[in-house]
């Protein structure tokens, strides 16, 4: 099961929040959680 890189609370995967990034998704709990990672992608998904 996925992890909100933001939170770290565990998502589905069918979830309506993703976002990709250098070729990899990201999946989110909410839409404030993946507007936050969207910022700034490179700092928030290491």
């Amino acid at each position: 099961m996925p992890v909100d890189v933001m939170c770290g609370m565990k998502v589905k995967e069918d979830t309506k929040f993703v976002s990709e990034f250098q070729g990899k998704k990201f999946y989110f709990c909410c839409e404030s959680c993946k507007k936050e990672f969207d910022k700034n992608p490179l700092k928030n998904s290491r």
